[in-house]
């Protein structure tokens, strides 16, 4: 890679324009010149970099314009998200120059093309408003560049601790901007239910709520008094939707059973198993874990997550919808009389098998409606729904084994890639959760596990880091904890790397000090690689902290 490149995630190739000027520059000359299927992208060149370079970059064709096509052969090269940008006129020869050429093998590869060409005009392209008067200048290069995976994502629990609209709408420009497509919206659990209903009005007008907060762990004596919560309408949703297709980066709900469920039981009691616990009494969970109160395994709790889940098709078109699945314990089913009815009525042998039944059922109904069941490694238990999908988080094992038995899977081990995982030793790491996950931790971390067979690792969809909230209280908390590990995620999940031990974590780390300048210009609270300004600490306060090495489990 060029020396004033500096691209993360890194492309796959980078080559200097031979006898071609050594800078290419925009100015008030410069137009854009959109081919047919790169209209979003015109949008967000015309937004973006018109506000960073105070350039009105117009409509039209010319010797200074960006032009922006889509190209049959970067398609075939590179596949659909990948591009082809140049700095040096018409790759094909043809008559009309331009400034730059970006070359899409679809419409989200002209998109990352242009993220490339942000990144190549310098951090100052990432203000608001212009800052100097330019001049803006671009290295003359050829940028050729496709992802290694088609699933390159980020979850964020809002659960948790809520983000208002605009927090995420700028969260989905952060995962844009280091080419991730895909955001997991994790909008239900015990501590609050965040997606309006409106057939069930009391998930949010009740289970939206809780009267005060755990401050720290869950083992932490301090806690936050005041009234706690918030909830997307479905207006918010479309919004947060159409922000991100135009972003060319899907959105996968997640709508959590039959566990981590007191939110809704406490909006609706008769969901929870009424026979061995007062559901009547429960009320939005104030502190972390997992929660023993879990959905009763009936039909009339089934017609209501399905009545939930036709109000959450209609908001979100991805093909992959999420259930959840993970740490529901059984105690209540084995101690219910009705719960206990149902495994002999249905035959499924034991309280693995209702959680089996829960998720099959819902595999089918998603199924019927076009649709993808994808949940947490725990719907391997009592048998894995047929055409469900896996995020395998517990560690590489459910992945491997739901990929042998030739299930599509989202790699997201906890050990590596949990982002709320602590980045450093000591005392200064606020809340301190989990084990040290530094920067070039995750830079080595490999999605596919070594000894996959051919068939298993065709079935890796993708990656995901995952970022729960129970210890990040606001939007510069997820900045600290999320930053700037995003950006080594970001190139495991786009670049052609070597081995995790043959990568080159130094080449990457200089080209991180430009990178820390474009996220200083986003106004991103990352954690400084010295370590966390003052006010980024909290001391005193009670984390998780696990020594040594995490294991490969």
């Amino acid at each position: 890679m060029t020396d004033d490149v500096n691209l993360i995630p890194a492309p796959l190739t980078v080559e200097r324009g031979g006898s071609a000027p050594a800078r290419v520059a925009l100015d008030e000359r410069t137009t854009l010149d959109a081919g047919p299927g790169t209209g979003s992208t015109a949008r967000w060149l015309r937004a973006a970099l018109g506000a960073a370079t105070g350039l009105p970059l117009a409509d039209g064709p010319g010797p200074y314009a960006i032009r922006l096509r889509i190209s049959e052969e970067v398609a075939r090269e590179h596949g659909p998200e990948g591009y082809r940008l140049s700095t040096q006129g018409p790759v094909d020869g043809s008559a009309g120059g331009a400034a730059v050429v970006i070359e899409g093998g679809g419409p989200a590869g002209a998109f990352w093309g242009a993220q490339t060409l942000r990144q190549l005009l310098g951090p100052e392209a990432y203000r608001k408003a212009p800052v100097a008067d330019g001049p803006w200048e671009l290295p003359a290069v050829t940028v050729q560049d496709g992802p290694r995976f088609g699933w390159r994502g980020l979850l964020l629990d809002v659960s948790r601790h809520f983000l208002p609209k605009d927090d995420v709408l700028r969260q989905l420009d952060l995962l844009a901007a280091h080419k991730l497509n895909v955001f997991h919206f994790h909008l239900t659990d015990d501590q609050g239910w965040r997606i309006e209903i409106e057939r069930h009005p009391r998930l949010t007008e009740v289970g939206a709520w809780r009267a005060r907060t755990k401050w720290g762990h869950r083992a932490s004596p301090l806690w936050t008094e005041t009234p706690y919560g918030g909830f997307y309408t479905q207006d918010d949703i479309r919004e947060i939707v159409a922000y991100a297709a135009e972003r060319h980066i899907t959105v996968v709900p997640e709508i959590d059973l039959p566990g981590h469920a007191q939110a809704a039981i406490a909006a609706y009691p008769e969901l929870g198993n009424t026979d061995v616990v007062d559901t009547a009494s429960l009320t939005v969970w104030d502190t972390w874990g997992v929660n023993p109160n879990v959905l009763a395994p009936t039909e009339a709790v089934l017609r209501f997550y399905e009545g939930v889940f036709e109000e959450v098709l209609d908001l979100f078109p991805s093909t992959f919808v999420h259930v959840g699945g993970d740490e529901c314990p059984k105690d209540q089913w084995k101690a219910s009389p009705a719960a206990q009815a149902r495994v002999k009525e249905l035959g499924v042998g034991d309280e693995d098998g209702l959680q089996s039944w829960f998720i099959r059922h819902f595999d089918r109904w998603l199924a019927a409606r076009g649709r993808r069941l994808i949940g947490w490694d725990e719907i391997l238990e009592g048998g894995l729904a047929e055409g469900a999908a896996v995020s395998s988080w517990r560690g590489y094992a459910g992945g491997i084994a739901a990929a042998e038995a030739g299930h599509d899977v989202v790699m997201c081990p906890e050990q590596q890639v949990y982002l709320d995982h602590r980045q450093a030793p000591g005392e200064d790491e606020p809340m301190p959760i989990g084990y040290v996950r530094t920067l070039e931790d995750v830079y080595r971390f490999e999605p596919v596990p070594p000894g996959l067979s051919p068939e298993a690792a065709a079935h890796i969809l993708g990656t995901q880091a995952n970022v729960w909230t129970e210890v990040m209280e606001n939007r510069s908390r997820v900045d600290y904890q999320v930053f700037p590990r995003l950006a080594a995620f970001a190139e495991v999940a786009w670049s052609a790397l070597p081995a995790p031990e043959a990568r080159d974590y130094t080449g990457f780390a200089r080209r991180m000090d430009t990178h820390y300048r474009r996220l200083d210009a986003l106004g991103v609270d990352y954690r400084p690689p010295a370590g966390p300004h003052p006010r980024q600490r909290r001391p005193g306060v009670l984390g998780r902290p696990l020594e040594g090495t995490p294991p490969i489990v």
